[in-house]
């Protein structure tokens, strides 16, 4: 693409009602943010749990930053891999219920990286047609032959597996669908990876802190095992409230990770503080039991509320509850009415959700109250979304 053609390309964009615009949101307690100089109660972030901004969370990022300074200064490999970090990878294996866990930078970098490193030219990657991107993008660029079976179709799966060569296979799944909400089928895609001698990997970035009796994610939502699903992905920005990412598994595959994952070996480590702050955060996640409680409570409510009101909403119990109405400009609309009566809810449009499927995603949190939803309730009933 020439550079003189951007212009053209980004009025095309606009034209399609796909154009993003970055909004400055300050955040000053719990739900309740500033958006663009507006006062609005924000229900689209993924701080699920309400631990962002936790007073034990601050306090121990500041209290890592006064021990080890603000950067990491150098990868795992040179100097980067400081006590903090061995100590929160023990907790987080600890937490998972897998001999270890490996730290990443981002969710979408351990993806990528992972995904590279167990696959590649002549391997076979199997995926849900739903995936996150980063999922996507991981097997595009591991150069392994790449198959999207139906949404949750283990059925799908299972016959796309049939008519693939027996080669190394991978199958890759969300836990929780960041756009949707719904679940994988885990014990069905385990049924079929095992039959088809295939490792199950799944990244429960929405689902870790959030689903399960102990908020131990999908896994343990469902009954299953390290053996089920060998390779574990999860994310620290949304339920734990921080910044980073971790694969959790058996020794090998951490130990294999080290020596083979380019993405872990030749990116900055993350800052100590923020990892100290995350330790905090993942003692609150199992202590503070309330806070999952409390936003099942919120869930139920709002999809009770929703219910009567004619709208579109999709089939999640979890935190995320889209509300589906199709056309971007419709979608667009919708968010802007919401923001103008206090309310930041995000408008979901294509390429992150298929044509003819944009939505409001309407995220819920521990931090939110009763009445900020029945507020929120209240707007939508007077949305103009037929």
């Amino acid at each position: 693409m020439k550079l003189d053609s951007l212009s053209s390309q980004l009025d095309g964009i606009k034209a399609q009602g796909l154009y993003r615009r970055r909004r400055v949101v300050e955040k000053i307690h719990g739900a309740n943010a500033f958006s663009d100089g507006r006062p609005v109660v924000n229900f689209c972030s993924n701080d699920y749990l309400g631990l962002a901004d936790h007073p034990k969370v601050m306090a121990a990022f500041l209290h890592g930053a006064e021990i080890y300074g603000v950067g990491s200064g150098a990868s795992h490999l040179v100097t980067g891999h400081g006590p903090a970090h061995h100590a929160l990878e023990e907790e987080l294996a600890e937490f998972t219920r897998r001999e270890r866990a490996l730290l990443f930078s981002t969710g979408y970098m351990a993806n990528v990286g992972v995904i590279a490193a167990l696959a590649g030219q002549g391997d076979w990657i199997f995926e849900d047609r739903l995936n996150h991107a980063s999922l996507l993008d991981g097997a595009m660029l591991s150069g392994a032959k790449l198959k999207r079976y139906a949404h949750a179709d283990a059925e799908a799966l299972r016959v796309l597996m049939e008519r693939s060569p027996p080669k190394e296979r991978m199958v890759i799944t969300d836990g929780v669908f960041s756009m949707d909400g719904d679940l994988a089928p885990l014990p069905e895609l385990a049924v079929v990876a095992r039959q088809a001698h295939a490792c199950l990997m799944v990244d429960d970035a929405h689902g870790l802190g959030v689903v399960g009796p102990t908020g131990r994610g999908v896994i343990e939502h469902l009954g299953l095992s390290a053996t089920d699903v060998p390779v574990l992905v999860g994310t620290l920005g949304k339920a734990f409230g921080t910044f980073g990412a971790f694969v959790a598994g058996s020794h090998d595959l951490i130990e294999y990770l080290i020596q083979r994952c380019r993405p872990y070996t030749y990116t900055t480590a993350l800052p100590p503080a923020v990892v100290e702050a995350t330790r905090a955060s993942l003692r609150l996640v199992v202590e503070e039991t309330w806070r999952r409680e409390k936003l099942r409570s919120l869930v139920v409510r709002f999809r009770s509320g929703v219910g009567q009101l004619g709208l579109s909403l999709m089939a999640s119990h979890t935190p995320i509850q889209p509300i589906l109405l199709g056309g971007n400009e419709l979608a667009l609309q919708a968010s802007q009415s919401l923001l103008e009566s206090g309310f930041l809810v995000a408008a979901i449009r294509p390429p992150t959700v298929p044509e003819g499927t944009a939505r409001l995603r309407v995220t819920l949190s521990a931090a939110h109250e009763e009445q900020d939803v029945d507020r929120l309730l209240e707007a939508l009933a007077r949305l103009d979304v037929d």
